[in-house]
């Protein structure tokens, strides 16, 4: 896999760590309106596909469907859309959105574990002191939020399935990229094959997909997947450019537009702890991508 040809990781970070951020709010929102967990996580994934899929379209770009390719999709799609969304959407109502998008910042550190382990583009030194920066940061945010007491213990643990799919994700895309493969056609492939895992589940549980309960938010619904297509254009260009460890960082950017998002518009309160960690998580990121740019990264 090779990284020329795509834009600076810094920017392709900041951009796919901000609309990853609304997907929490917007999940929120879903869930007030009665649109159950698996049936947001399939428009996610089928609108993303669809919107993406009309752009390869235009552009008179095939999907590729050699069985490296279909590999990638289908284990990329179930580990890295089905399974983190699903859980998302699951746990937001008991969590909160802020909350639930701090899960999201325990993945860079699971990443670096796993991508040291299987050797797939490690972090140097000054990289590793930027991720346990942003980790700290994480930590002040859970200690800010103070709600740890006040939530049922297992949806916590459920939480925690979260980063562990994202890591496991974010190395096997590294470890598995096709050759020669195009970010958007691996992204629209990747979503489909999560959808039709999701249509699946849905029609052997509840016979039928629930497509319906859309209507109860239409607006919110063609929000998510405008910002779910958008945010998987610079996720893979980010994974060609960056890798699986800096990608990682995602979860950080979108933490802390989270807790902006849940504050300032959905009426969630975090004290100055909270805020304090977003400005170690900040410190993070920026060490992390200084140490992006040292040879041999």
């Amino acid at each position: 896999m090779s990284a020329s040809n795509t834009s600076a990781p810094v920017f392709l970070l900041l951009a796919t760590g901000t609309f990853l951020g609304l997907y929490f709010p917007l999940g929120k929102l879903s869930g007030a309106a009665g649109i159950p967990p698996a049936v947001w996580t399939l428009l996610i994934s089928a609108g993303s596909a669809l919107v993406i899929g009309a752009v390869l379209a235009l552009r008179r770009e095939a999907l590729p469907l050699t069985p490296p390719f279909l590999r990638f999709y289908a284990i990329g799609g179930i580990i890295s859309y089905a399974l983190p969304n699903f859980l998302v959407y699951l746990i937001i109502p008991h969590l909160g959105s802020g909350y639930t998008s701090i899960m999201y910042t325990l993945s860079p550190i699971i990443t670096t574990i796993l991508a040291t382990a299987l050797n797939a583009r490690r972090p140097n030194l000054l990289g590793v002191c930027g991720i346990l920066i942003g980790f700290i940061g994480a930590m002040l945010i859970v200690l800010g939020k103070g709600r740890v007491g006040e939530v049922n213990v297992l949806w916590i643990g459920i939480g925690f399935l979260i980063p562990l799919t994202l890591a496991s994700g974010n190395v096997y895309r590294t470890l598995d990229w096709p050759r020669g493969a195009r970010p958007l056609a691996l992204a629209a492939g990747s979503n489909l094959a999560a959808a039709l895992v999701m249509s699946a589940a849905l029609l052997a549980t509840s016979g039928e997909l629930g497509l319906g309960t859309l209507a109860n938010a239409p607006l919110v619904s063609l929000a998510q997947v405008a910002v779910s297509a958008a945010m998987l254009a610079f996720f893979f260009r980010l994974q060609m450019a960056g890798g699986p460890v800096y990608l990682s960082q995602i979860g950080y950017v979108a933490a802390a537009l989270g807790l902006g998002v849940g504050t300032f518009l959905l009426g969630e309160h975090y004290d100055w702890l909270t805020w304090l960690g977003a400005v170690v998580i900040t410190a993070g990121v920026i060490i992390t991508t200084i140490a992006q740019r040292a040879p041999g990264q």
